[in-house]
C-alpha cells in the first residue's frame, strides 16, 4: 500500500470518528406534535334596531331611549347568550327619524334593508304607525316604549308591539285627576300630531262623560313657539285648567306665556311635556304643573337597571327603562326560539311573560301590555315627582301603589277612586 493510498485511509477513519462518534450514533430527537389550535369559537352577530329623534326639539328623550336600549345590548352581550350553538354579539343600530312622520318609512326600510332581527322604537306615535307597516310587510317585530296612539295596536299587525300605556288609557286618568280636582271648566288645545290630538281627544272624551265642560279646543302645531293667541280665547273662557296635547319643547313656552298672561288657571299634560326639561323651558312658571306618563316612573324601575344606566349615562330622562325592556323583551323570546331569525322568534314574543326593569311584562292579543300603569305627576322644586297611579281602571297615590307593589301577593289591592291630588298641587281657581 503506497503512503499516499495508507494516508487517505486515515483520513477517511478519521472523518468517520468525527461523524459517527467511534460507531455510536446519537439519537435524534423526534419531532414534537404541533399542538392542536384552540377551537375557534363560532359567533353570531345579531343587530337590533333603534329609531327616535335624535337631533331636534326632543333629542333628549330620544337619545335616552337610545341608551336604554344601548344598556341592554351590551349586557346582553356581555353574558354571552347563544343562539344555535353559536355565541352572539349584539350589536345596536340607532337611526335618527327627527320626530318626523315622513321619515317613519324610510328609516323603517333602511332597518330592514340592513337585516335587523327586530327594532326598538319608535319614540312618536305619529312616526311609529307609518313605519309600522313597512316593519309588518317586511316581518320584523318593532317593540315601542313610548308611542301612546292607540291606532299603532290597532292595525291588525302582528309584529307591533308596545310597553306602556295607550292614549285611551293615560287620557281617562289624567281627566279622572283633573275631576278629582273639583274642576268644573277645562280648556284643550293639541300640536296636531297624531300623539297630542289623539291623546287631548281621550282627554276631552272623559272630561264630558264626567260632566266636565269643555270651554275651548284649540290647535297649534308641534313647532309652535307662540301661544298668546290661543292662550288669550282661552283666558276668556275662564277656565278651571288648560290641558295640553304635545311635546315639552312646545309645552315649556305654552306654560310659560300662559302665567306671563295672568293664567292661573291648573296647566295639564300628557307624557310628552311631563320631563324635568319643562322647568328648564318654563322655569318658575312650570311649578305645580300636572302630567302623566304611561307607565311607571324610572324612580320604580329596576335597581339594578338604575344603577347601571346611571353609571353608563347619567339620569334617566323618561322612557329609557321601557326601551332597555324592550330590547330585553325581544331578547328572551330569541332564546325561547333558540334563533333571532325574526320569523322563529316572533311567535315567542306573543307568549312572553318577562320580568324586565319595568315589571312583569305580558302582552295581549294586539300586542299591547297587560295591565299597564299610567302614573300622575306634579312638577316641584324643578322635578316631576309621582303622585298618584292608574291601573285597570284603578287609582291610589304612588306610595301606597309602590307599598302594594312590594308587599306579598295577597296584600290588597288599590280600592277604585279618583287619584288624589298630590298636597303641593294649586286647587281651582275660584269665581
Amino acid at each position: 500500500m503506497t503512503i499516499s493510498k495508507k494516508l487517505g485511509l486515515t483520513l477517511v477513519a478519521a472523518a468517520l470518528i468525527t461523524v459517527y462518534g467511534c460507531g455510536k450514533e446519537e439519537p435524534k430527537k423526534a419531532a414534537e406534535a404541533p399542538k392542536p389550535a384552540a377551537p375557534v369559537e363560532e359567533v353570531l352577530v345579531v343587530k337590533i334596531g333603534h329609531a327616535g329623534p335624535l337631533t331636534g326639539g326632543i333629542a333628549h328623550l330620544g337619545k335616552d331611549n337610545e341608551n336604554g336600549a344601548r344598556l341592554a345590548v351590551d349586557e346582553a352581550t356581555a353574558r354571552k347568550i347563544k343562539l344555535g350553538g353559536k355565541t352572539v354579539k349584539f350589536e345596536l343600530m340607532s337611526e335618527d327619524d327627527q320626530a318626523d312622520p315622513k321619515m317613519g318609512p324610510t328609516i323603517a326600510q333602511k332597518m330592514v334593508d340592513a337585516k335587523v332581527a327586530g327594532v326598538a322604537g319608535h319614540l312618536n306615535s305619529g312616526v311609529s304607525i307609518p313605519a309600522s307597516a313597512v316593519y309588518n310587510q317586511a316581518g320584523v317585530p318593532m317593540v315601542t316604549g313610548s308611542a301612546t296612539n292607540p291606532k299603532l295596536t290597532e292595525q291588525g299587525f302582528k309584529n307591533v308591539f308596545r310597553l306602556v300605556a295607550r292614549d285611551d288609557q293615560q287620557g281617562p286618568a289624567i281627566a279622572q285627576y283633573l275631576a278629582g280636582m273639583k274642576v268644573k271648566k277645562v280648556a284643550i288645545a293639541d300640536d296636531a300630531t297624531a300623539y297630542g290630538e289623539g291623546l287631548a281627544n281621550e282627554v276631552e272624551k272623559t272630561l264630558k262623560a264626567s260632566g266636565i265642560q269643555v270651554v275651548a279646543r284649540e290647535k297649534a302645531t308641534d313647532k309652535t313657539t307662540d301661544f298668546k293667541a290661543i292662550l288669550t280665547k282661552m283666558k276668556g273662557k275662564a277656565p278651571d285648567a288648560i290641558f295640553y296635547g304635545g311635546m315639552d319643547a312646545t309645552g315649556g313656552p305654552m306654560i310659560k306665556q300662559a302665567r306671563e298672561l295672568g293664567i292661573k288657571s291648573i296647566m295639564s299634560f300628557g307624557d310628552g311635556a311631563c320631563t324635568d326639561e319643562m322647568a328648564k323651558l318654563a322655569g318658575p312658571a312650570a311649578e305645580g304643573l300636572i302630567c302623566s306618563q304611561a307607565g311607571l316612573p324610572a324612580s320604580a324601575a329596576s335597581k339594578e337597571f338604575n344603577d347601571a344606566f346611571k353609571a353608563k349615562f347619567g339620569d334617566v330622562k323618561q322612557y329609557a327603562p321601557f326601551f332597555y325592556d324592550a330590547v330585553g323583551v325581544m331578547i328572551a323570546a330569541m332564546q325561547k326560539a333558540d334563533s333571532a331569525d325574526p320569523a322563529k322568534y316572533m311567535p315567542e314574543l306573543h307568549k312572553l311573560s318577562y320580568n324586565g326593569a319595568t315589571g312583569k311584562i305580558e302582552f295581549d292579543e294586539k300586542g299591547d301590555r297587560k295591565d299597564a300603569e299610567v302614573t300622575i305627576f306634579t312638577l316641584k322644586e324643578g322635578k316631576v315627582v309621582p303622585v298618584g297611579v292608574v291601573k285597570a281602571g284603578k287609582a291610589s297615590t304612588f306610595e301606597d301603589f309602590m307599598k302594594a307593589a312590594q308587599a306579598p301577593a295577597a296584600a290588597p289591592a288599590a280600592a277604585p277612586a279618583a287619584a288624589p291630588a298630590p298636597a303641593a298641587a294649586p286647587e281651582a281657581p275660584k269665581k
